[in-house]
């Protein structure tokens, strides 16, 4: 029988030719990452006497103010120079909340590390309070004051301006907080400090390790973050709140967590022009190294995969405990 020479352009077959290889591969890639696009999250604990590990988090601490620093100088010599720290204190408050505990971890950051860290802080108050909510509770502790709580958000992100972020990352999901807490940057003389909102939060099942290593998990009548965060089911919801924030004055905008909304992630970054982070949130992160450490994945090559992924679907920065490892693992991707 003759061969047809026309058969294999027709059935798409010489795609191959273009993936036989390392070198094409490298030289095809439409989607890039890179290590400057990665930030260390940080959790840091006021009481301490020595760091402790996370669970379900290897190589992720709960850091002593003196541990962070020699942390964060390792991190640098990995090209790490990124980061997002978590003030745990060590007095709970649900009323005339201190946020001076984590504003001297801001300012020993920059005394330290000066220009060559950039330094963006956390702002809600789940790890503050006694109940584990990220705002103001009323006095049956069943629902979450919004008014009450923007006030004391707006107060935090002014006093870790002040200290010396870069940039403020208010994460509680209220209504109308990107607006009062730019309103007190910029009145406060800290209009430089950039503001990126979580403004696509999911009530997610993802937190788990997160909430151990902040001290965060909620702890009153109201049981959970339902009545703030977002419904995974309601991917309209995700896109009226990022809005909301673009317009109230967000210079990023965030999508949280990252695997289970990539769509989500998709839909916005197309549809509101502003730069786009995703975390991969503690449950994800921790989920690859469960599998990794009992041999099942590729560790380093599975976060890397990931985090293309993000890139892929719009992402221009991205949250992840293993940013201190990016340079080695993107190397060998």
């Amino acid at each position: 029988m003759a061969t047809d020479p026309n058969r294999n352009a027709r059935y798409g077959l010489t795609l191959r030719r273009l993936r036989q290889d390392r070198h094409i591969r490298e030289l095809t890639r439409e989607v890039r990452v890179s290590p400057t696009q990665l930030i260390q999250p940080h959790f840091v604990v006021e009481g301490l006497r020595g760091r402790e590990e996370v669970p379900g988090l290897p190589g992720v601490f709960r850091e002593t103010p003196d541990s962070l620093l020699k942390q964060v100088d390792q991190d640098l010599e990995e090209s790490t120079d990124k980061l997002l720290i978590f003030g745990v204190p060590g007095e709970k408050r649900d009323t005339d909340i201190r946020f001076d505990f984590t504003a001297w971890q801001i300012e020993a950051l920059r005394r330290r590390f000066g220009a060559d860290l950039w330094i963006a802080v956390d702002v809600c108050l789940c790890s503050f309070t006694t109940h584990g909510h990220c705002g103001v509770l009323n006095r049956e502790q069943d629902h979450v004051i919004n008014d009450a709580s923007v006030e004391q958000l707006a107060r935090a992100a002014l006093e870790y301006a002040q200290a010396g972020a870069n940039c403020v990352a208010p994460s509680d999901m209220m209504d109308g907080r990107i607006a009062a807490i730019r309103q007190a940057l910029d009145g406060g003389g800290c209009e430089r400090t950039l503001l990126m909102s979580y403004s696509a939060k999911f009530n997610s099942r993802f937190y788990g390790p997160f909430r151990e290593a902040a001290n965060s998990a909620p702890r009153a009548a109201l049981k959970d973050r339902a009545s703030y965060q977002i419904d995974p089911a309601r991917a309209d919801d995700a896109y009226l709140s990022s809005q909301r924030d673009a317009d109230e004055g967000a210079d990023i905008l965030m999508v949280k967590p990252g695997l289970p909304y990539l769509d989500i992630l998709k839909d916005l970054s197309q549809r509101i022009p502003r730069p786009w982070a995703v975390y991969e949130v503690s449950g994800e992160y921790g989920a690859l190294e469960a599998l990794a450490a009992q041999q099942l994945m590729d560790g380093p090559n599975a976060h890397v995969e990931c985090w293309t992924a993000f890139v892929r679907a719009g992402a221009s920065m991205i949250l992840t405990y293993g940013a201190r490892y990016a340079r080695r693992w993107l190397a060998g991707a």
